[in-house]
């Protein structure tokens, strides 16, 4: 078992590492594996250039944020999601089910009509996502519930109102100019994303992430239940909360830069389950491994399936529904 244990973190670490270097490879560009290392550390090292701008322009400013972005979006998506399992202990809760998406798709629609900035956009995307969290939690303080059952309707009925205020800003958009950005975006795409774009999801999701994994432990207590939590001396509300919000933090984030990009914090959790088990300890690391290596193999094939890109959203679910549908034949989605 040991060894097992050993051989399987060892894979965990290296896949992704392989995966990002594989991916500068791909693209209608080509370019040579040493040439791509070359670069890379030329950012580092003081290395002769051997290549030219061309290929330096398609390695730093093309392919690595898009690299970069599709570790971190799929990465904090899974992430975000095994979080929110714990916490409500329900293999079907994603990080979209408090209203995340449709607050942050709201918000970007906002943005699109009045402002039309990517920077305007990606910020309205965070808020939006946000402050649907915020009306969630509000109207279960309101009731005076501390049960996660009425978050999660709180959600269903948060989703639903943002959802109504979305439908009725594309009716209202221009449908030459302003409904087809609002479309794409919300299909979700990583194909202009520029490293000033990842500073910001990453000053926020970053430090959130290593919350998490700091008491990623506490989560095996709340999926215990409350009452055992607090024969453990812990806090159960209060927990639940801290993690819902850094969950949320790094969920918005994401978002904010990928559009609305579904199943990622589904499926990877049950996935991550099955390879190292229900303890969060090494659940919630497996997660943010095998989350970034799923999105950055979906962001590849989008980026070389066919010269029209196809969105990531509609490639996330044509993988996920059917994944998923294996898993739950596979009995128990590795839940227990």
């Amino acid at each position: 078992m040991p060894r097992r244990t050993g051989l399987t973190t060892a894979l965990l670490i290296a896949a992704p590492l392989l995966l990002f270097l594989l991916s500068f490879l791909l693209g209608r560009y080509p370019v040579a594996p040493l040439t791509v290392l070359k670069v890379i550390a030329g950012r580092f090292l003081p290395i002769a250039p051997e290549w030219s701008p061309t290929v330096e322009s398609v390695v730093i400013n093309v392919r690595l944020p898009r690299v970069l972005a599709a570790m971190a979006v799929g990465g904090g998506l899974a992430l975000a999601g095994a979080c929110y399992q714990g916490v409500f202990r329900n293999p079907l809760v994603s990080p979209f089910t408090l209203g995340v998406s449709a607050g942050a798709g709201f918000g970007a629609a906002v943005a699109i009509l009045l402002f039309d900035q990517r920077y305007a956009i990606q910020l309205c995307a965070f808020a939006g996502g946000l402050a649907a969290v915020a009306l969630c939690f509000a109207m279960n303080r309101f009731h005076r519930a501390g049960s996660t059952i009425v978050l999660v309707l709180g959600g269903v009925i948060v989703g639903a109102l943002f959802t109504a205020l979305l439908s009725l800003l594309k009716y209202t958009a221009d449908p030459a100019s302003k409904l087809p950005v609002i479309e794409f975006w919300l299909l979700g795409s990583l194909s202009s994303v520029s490293m000033a774009d990842m500073v910001p999801v990453l000053l926020v999701s970053v430090p959130a992430a290593a919350v998490l994994l700091l008491l990623r432990w506490r989560l095996n207590l709340l999926a215990m239940g409350d009452e055992q939590a607090r024969i453990m001396g812990v806090e159960a509300a209060r927990l639940r909360a801290v993690f819902i919000l850094f969950a949320t933090l790094i969920a918005a984030s994401a978002v904010s830069i990928s559009g609305i990009i579904g199943w990622v914090g589904l499926v990877i959790p049950h996935f991550a389950r099955i390879v190292v088990g229900p303890d969060f300890r090494r659940l919630l690391p497996a997660t943010l491994s095998l989350g970034a290596c799923y999105l950055l193999a979906i962001d590849d094939i989008a980026r070389t399936i066919s010269a029209a890109e196809v969105p990531l959203g509609v490639l996330t679910a044509l993988v996920g529904a059917p994944v998923f549908i294996l898993l739950l034949g596979r009995g128990g989605l590795g839940w227990a």
